[in-house]
């Protein structure tokens, strides 16, 4: 059987890919970054060349059917997105005291653990 070559997934994508894939301007990409910068935010190379990866694509696509199809407002899609975001992650302890004291517990419980594996 002849040796075949797997397909080069490419990585990140040039804010010109995007657009074309998106059909939307680069201008209007650059714009939602800064109003989505907590939702959006492509690397840069050293020379400041916005690298979007898939994730980053599913994300403007996100946007852009909120905005544009659904007819959200700007401050509307980042508050559906927010309440998204919280959704999806755990609940995270906001006092940092009590974060601490949970970890000083934990390690407590870890040494307890591997002492009574050990002996």
């Amino acid at each position: 059987m002849p040796y075949k070559e797997k397909p080069i997934e490419k990585v990140y994508f040039s804010i010109g890919e995007v657009a074309e894939q998106t059909g939307l301007n680069p201008s209007l990409l650059r714009y939602w970054e800064t109003e989505f910068e907590k939702y959006l935010q492509p690397k840069k190379n050293s020379k400041g060349v916005r690298m979007y990866t898939k994730k980053d694509l599913g994300r403007i696509e996100e946007i852009r059917h909120l905005v544009k199809d659904r007819g959200f407002t700007l401050q509307g899609a980042r508050d559906y997105l927010q309440a998204k975001i919280k959704e999806t992650l755990p609940e995270v302890h906001e006092n940092k005291e009590t974060t601490v004291g949970t970890l000083h517990k934990l390690r407590q419980f870890l040494t307890q653990l591997q002492a009574s594996l050990d002996g």
